[in-house]
């Protein structure tokens, strides 16, 4: 079976004359600390083994051509004229025009690329597109970014263009990641340490619900909105400067009634998660899966009674994953309102897990769900080209 590297390097060569560079950018998983990134919270993602592959070369003719092979789509704009534009072409242009903004004399290339992470799934195929984007054009531009400042230029194309007002996990972890580690990102202060991932005959399991039931960067403004009302409140009463200097929750209490109730839970829920993020840091060092897992299954209940982000079919996955014995922890992962499920699967019980869930949520839902087994991997890099 031809690989999707080799698929990608063949159309980029049907398609232009150059010979290009082949890189690969990362999706990601994030384990737990979810929605606190753009808090000032910590996070504890890893890149993973599905993401975009990119075929690059410069042409020098001052015009940009792009062809997205999942879409089936071209795109050819001059330099010039780079603009806001809709769907993909969003994601990719605004990382072009960033480079701009910094000053560098953008020249013009060709670019094919594909992706085998599912859209809507959760782990972040925009941050992919952005970084292996942002990682060819710093070679190509000779524009000697290091990884975290590329990072957060992936980041502002993702607020910029496509006005989705993420924080710096997705984009940090795509390009820092390391394979069978897991990151630990202090997402304030950008200070970051590994911790081997020992999965002990475990394997991560994502669960892919195959629903997305609204706009989600619609709603991740508005739960990012009620986190700042409410921080705005907490700032003036408690003279503090963000969530994380909150280590009680009776100092939250205290203000309750002068917030409403939606923007209440969202604060109540981002002080829990900063906690158990940093309680989860603790026990993987130890080895302690089982603790670990608990500590999953707590985030997803925040998620879907304080921060709303769930549905009713992350949720029906996650009970199911509850009443199996082999699967130590599950939540629902990313932006929310759809896309997957998170589990530790003990690793011989896997295929029964998918078969089992995969059973009972067609019958629930009349949906045919998607699972994948997937592996920690390093952040965005170069591949080698074959003949």
């Amino acid at each position: 079976m031809i690989s999707l590297a080799a698929t990608v390097l063949q159309r980029f060569r049907e398609s232009f004359t150059s010979e290009p560079t082949l890189y690969f950018s990362p999706g990601r998983i994030n384990l737990i600390g979810e929605h606190v990134d753009y808090n000032d919270g910590f996070v504890m993602p890893a890149a993973i083994d599905k993401g975009i592959y990119y075929a690059v070369a410069a042409n020098n003719n001052k015009e940009l051509h792009f062809y997205s092979m999942d879409f089936d789509e071209w795109l050819t704009v001059a330099v010039a004229d780079i603009k806001k534009m809709n769907n993909w072409k969003n994601y990719v242009l605004s990382v072009v025009n960033e480079f701009l903004l910094l000053g560098h004399d953008v020249k013009g290339f060709d670019c094919v690329f594909a992706g085998d992470i599912p859209r809507g799934s959760g782990m972040s195929s925009s941050a992919a597109v952005e970084g292996g984007l942002a990682f060819a054009l710093n070679e190509m531009l000779d524009a000697g970014l290091n990884r975290v400042q590329l990072a957060l230029l992936c980041q502002r194309a993702e607020h910029n263009f496509p006005h989705v007002n993420c924080g710096i996990m997705d984009q940090f972890a795509n390009m820092m990641g390391r394979q069978d580690e897991v990151l630990l990102l202090d997402c304030k202060t950008m200070e970051h340490q590994y911790f081997p991932l020992q999965l002990q005959g475990y394997k991560i399991v994502l669960i892919n619900s195959k629903v997305h039931h609204t706009l989600v960067s619609g709603e991740y403004n508005i739960r990012r909105q009620r986190c700042e009302e409410g921080l705005a409140i907490l700032k003036n009463q408690l003279n503090i400067q963000s969530f994380r200097d909150i280590t009680r929750v009776e100092d939250l209490m205290q203000y309750k009634s002068g917030m409403t109730e939606k923007v209440f839970n969202c604060c109540l829920y981002v002080i829990e998660e900063i906690a158990r993020t940093k309680k989860a840091a603790a026990f993987l060092p130890q080895d302690n899966l089982i603790e670990f897992g608990k500590l999953m299954y707590a985030t997803h209940e925040g998620l879907s009674k304080l921060y709303e982000v769930s549905c009713t079919e992350l949720d029906f996955l996650v009970e199911l994953a509850k009443k199996d014995s082999h699967v130590i922890g599950a939540r629902m992962m990313g932006g929310g309102f759809g896309g997957c499920t998170i589990n530790i699967v003990k690793e011989e019980a896997i295929p029964r897990f998918i078969e089992t869930i995969s059973k009972e949520y067609l019958q629930q839902f009349d949906i045919v769900a998607e699972a994948y087994v997937v592996a920690t991997a390093d952040g965005t890099r170069k591949l080698p080209v074959t003949p």
